[in-house]
């Protein structure tokens, strides 16, 4: 192996610049040219290549989004397009490409690994930790940390003006955001996908805890499950309270990565460098109690049951804590 390349691929998350940095950096330790590829897969169809050195990856540490550019490829999920990828690889002697994304980019990675023979690492970062295998993605503890920062702030206005705020946080598919700023930030309600919420149930719990007298009210609402104004538009009319809607949007996917998503974008950027120098191939980087573990790329994309159980289990909490 004498050369790599790095992509990111969908949406961008916190951390994904320190793991391009790390990428770059360890295989550079290792003696291996590496190359970015602008802007994901239609990046590597199109041949957007740059070389990387050390100094192409200073200061990037503290910097969210990513200097090498992310987005979707529609010609990348056919097969047409992902031959043109590989021939992309075999034209600019790449022998191995880590891939930094969620599970869409798996799922394109794991095709382009079976059909190309390309040897392909995966390290998964989207702000939903939604990918199977792994405890946490990279950027995931930046966008909780952006969303209980907003609803801290929100407490603030809601306790003095005995309102109801209704907070709507990224999760079209995925509860993550949504219950553990929920749980972290005191809500009193977390809306989530499959969570089925019944909105007659949901008032009457406001009313009964008005009446003992609790003056204000968090409502945390994945955008997946229901639209915040929605849902306030319903509290507003079934108990003629006081009701507000508030969606923070794409500020949890920007800003400056934590230490926890440094740490960890690190860690793994430098434990997708060592697979590949081992031949390992069709593979993704995962966190599990702490260590560094590679598992299957295909087992990335499948529903997680664990995790599932977990964020269950938060929500239960959040409702006993409250009363």
């Amino acid at each position: 192996m004498e050369k790599i390349a790095v992509l990111c691929s969908g949406g961008d998350a916190p951390g994904m610049n320190p793991c391009v940095r790390s990428v770059v950096r360890c295989a550079i330790y290792n003696n291996l040219k590496v190359c970015g590829v602008i802007r994901g897969y239609e990046g590597l169809i199109k041949g957007d290549f740059v070389d990387l050195n050390a100094r192409s990856v200073s200061n990037i540490l503290t910097r969210g989004g990513t200097v090498i550019k992310t987005a979707r490829s529609k010609e990348f999920m056919t097969k047409k397009g992902r031959e043109k990828a590989g021939k992309m690889l075999e034209t600019f002697n790449i022998d191995g490409l880590v891939v930094i994304g969620g599970n869409g980019s798996f799922q394109g990675a794991y095709m382009l690994c079976k059909e190309t023979k390309r040897r392909v690492i995966g390290i998964p970062g989207t702000i939903d930790n939604d990918v199977s295998g792994t405890d946490y993605t990279i950027g995931a503890s930046t966008a909780l940390d952006t969303a209980l920062n907003a609803i801290d702030k929100i407490r603030d206005t809601v306790s003095s003006m005995e309102r109801i705020y209704v907070v709507e946080v990224m999760g079209r598919k995925e509860p993550f955001i949504a219950i553990r700023s929920g749980l972290a930030g005191g809500a009193e309600e977390v809306l989530f996908p499959g969570s089925g919420y019944n909105a007659d149930d949901m008032c009457d719990d406001i009313k009964k805890g008005w009446e003992k007298g609790k003056e204000s009210w968090i409502i945390v609402v994945a955008e997946g499950a229901a639209k915040a104004e929605s849902v306030a538009n319903k509290i507003r009319k079934k108990t003629g309270y006081e009701s507000r809607s508030i969606v923070l949007g794409y500020i949890q996917r920007g800003g400056s990565p934590n230490a926890f998503d440094r740490i960890l974008a690190s860690r793994m950027g430098a434990h997708a460098v060592k697979a590949l120098l081992e031949g390992e191939t069709n593979k993704m980087i995962s966190i599990r109690s702490d260590d560094m573990k590679l598992s299957p790329l295909k087992d990335a994309f499948k529903k997680d049951m664990k995790k599932m159980k977990l964020e269950k289990r938060m929500y239960e909490l959040t409702k006993v804590l409250a009363i």
